[in-house]
């Protein structure tokens, strides 16, 4: 049985801070180990497939390995993967710029 002195001594609500703290520390470290370097990512492949020129070597999504030859529009650029051998690709299919 539980007597009325221990009852009293241990109120019902507690401190609200202390028991969100656990989640408020949770969200933290997911922002920071997941939310954030995601965000990065992101903003430097728009950054990349902005500035795509005529003459850049890039590889897509799919493994293709080609250089600008024209750039259409604004979502579509032209690729020579092969001597007279020329693709359209859609501009957020690049994945990276071959060095």
């Amino acid at each position: 049985m539980i007597t009325q002195a221990y009852a009293a001594s241990q109120p019902g609500g507690g401190d609200i801070f202390l028991q969100l703290l656990p989640f408020i520390l949770i969200f933290f470290i997911i922002y920071f180990l997941i939310l954030r370097p995601q965000q990065k990512r992101v903003k430097a492949h728009k950054e990349m497939i902005d500035n795509l020129r005529k003459g850049d070597s890039i590889i897509t999504q799919g493994g293709l390995v080609g250089k600008i030859s024209k750039v259409t529009n604004d979502h579509e650029i032209e690729v020579e993967i092969a001597d007279n051998v020329k693709v359209k690709v859609i501009r957020g299919m690049i994945s990276d710029l071959k060095k």
